[in-house]
């Protein structure tokens, strides 16, 4: 897969994921991105973190995407998609405003 999005459920969720799968820094930033502009949005921080993907101007043809997310109890759900063309950034998009300043670097 080119990009992941990974439920934002928190920071706990992404490092995670991210060791399981074994993930880079870039294959989790719009994870990361997202729950720190939106914090936890539930399962719809999926959304937001295509949407930057897209915004970042990153999601070319042919470009497959993972969106995994988690609810209450043992629930995982997950996606798979493939851009049919270049996805240019969506003038509504929720990064529209404020895309240029990120990624910012997280300390914790």
């Amino acid at each position: 897969f080119e990009h992941f999005c990974i439920h934002a459920g928190g920071r706990a969720v992404i490092d995670e994921i991210e060791k399981s799968l074994k993930l880079s820094p870039v294959h989790s930033e719009a994870s990361r991105m997202t729950l720190h502009r939106f914090g936890n949005t539930s399962s719809s921080s999926t959304w937001y973190e295509l949407a930057y993907i897209e915004a970042k101007g990153r999601m070319r043809r042919g470009n497959r995407v993972w969106q995994i997310a988690f609810g209450s109890g043992f629930k995982c759900n997950s996606a798979v998609w493939e851009a049919l063309r270049n996805v240019k950034p969506s003038k509504n998009s929720p990064w529209e405003d404020c895309i240029h300043k990120y990624p910012v670097t997280l300390s914790y």
